[in-house]
């Protein structure tokens, strides 16, 4: 039963989580299945941990201006047997990504290896949610992703590159390693959620509008966020961010002219060059090494990345989560077929 909090959030459990999901979708008009693949995504955001990430990005995916505009579904433009350039067709980013996802698993499993490049598709998503279904399959996966301008480049004072995440996942005995970070000091979802709150942004991670550091999030939005690395923007985030782009590049033949987005999905077997199980053990002796570290003071644990995503998922698949109030009656809208841009 949906339980209302003292500070105005709303409790749900994972069940009324993902039927007010599907429910919302299926009022924006996506189909049964497409509703599903959205939710289940960002309901794992939010079990992991990423509220941001979680159910309030529905609504980022119906205040989009791409989302406004046909689409015509994922399709092929050109292929090898292990490799496929993808046309999203102007496909939501979260369905378009977990179809290249089916298609590089299923490359990779039939050749040995596999590279898979996206474009004309928006919103992915987490990174981490397609490399853990990869390394889930028994893969090494890479993905990549050039965005649209958000970031400003090292020195610069307005948007040049996007927030570009890479990501990695590794099949071990246990969870997958994953680990998927940004080339931006402060994440683009984020910042959508805090301006959809009216919150506050922390400092050194934005320019406003008028190229100075700013902590609202708003004015950040029209602005610029900055590359990671240091509060002036970092030169190393610059690079990576960069070379995201150069990867995305691949795509140019599935995009228009004007959109520099383009996502890459590169996996293989282990097994090309060891057994499955010795490349799943050697991964697993390496952890273990370094959680076995010696701490410094005041440090409980060394944390592998993804470690405590999957501790929370764990704990929250039983707990359910909580929304904003706000979220969850605009998400109630939306089911109903009532769009409230920017609600």
């Amino acid at each position: 039963m949906t339980v209302a909090t003292a500070n105005d959030r709303i409790h749900l459990s994972v069940a009324e989580a993902r039927a007010l999901g599907e429910a919302a979708m299926r009022g924006a008009g996506y189909n049964d299945d497409d509703a599903r693949v959205l939710t289940d995504h960002v309901l794992d955001a939010a079990l992991c941990g990423y509220e941001y990430s979680g159910l309030p990005k529905l609504l980022n995916v119906v205040d989009d201006p791409r989302f406004r505009q046909p689409s015509h579904g994922v399709t092929v433009l050109r292929e090898t047997g292990a490799t496929a350039l993808l046309d999203g067709g102007n496909t939501t980013g979260m369905v378009a990504a977990y179809r290249a996802t089916e298609a590089t698993i299923a490359r990779a499993q039939a050749n040995g290896l596999a590279i898979v490049c996206l474009a004309n598709t928006w919103m992915t998503g987490r990174s981490a949610y397609y490399c853990e279904a990869i390394a889930r399959a028994g893969l090494v996966v890479i993905h990549t992703v050039a965005a649209p301008p958000m970031v400003a480049p090292f020195g610069g004072a307005r948007p040049a590159l996007g927030t570009n995440p890479i990501a990695f996942g590794f099949p071990t005995e246990g969870d997958p390693l994953v680990i998927d970070m940004g080339t931006s000091a402060f994440m683009g979802t984020d910042l959508q959620f805090r301006d959809r709150l009216g919150a506050p942004i922390p400092e050194g991670v934005a320019l406003g509008p008028n190229g100075h550091p700013t902590t609202d999030a708003s004015a950040a939005r029209r602005g610029a966020l900055l590359p990671f690395g240091g509060p002036e923007g970092g030169y190393k985030g610059f690079g990576l961010a960069l070379a995201m782009d150069a990867l995305g590049a691949l795509s140019a033949g599935a995009r228009t002219e004007d959109d520099v987005s383009g996502y890459m999905f590169m996996a293989f077997k282990p097994d090309l060059f060891l057994s499955a199980d010795d490349y799943r053990q050697e991964i697993g002796k390496r952890i273990e090494t370094i959680k076995a570290t010696p701490l410094r003071d005041g440090v409980d644990e060394i944390r592998i990345p993804g470690e405590r995503g999957y501790r929370t998922r764990a704990r929250l698949l039983l707990e359910g989560i909580e929304v904003e109030r706000k979220i969850h009656d605009a998400l109630n809208r939306l089911a109903e077929g009532k769009f409230d841009h920017g609600a």
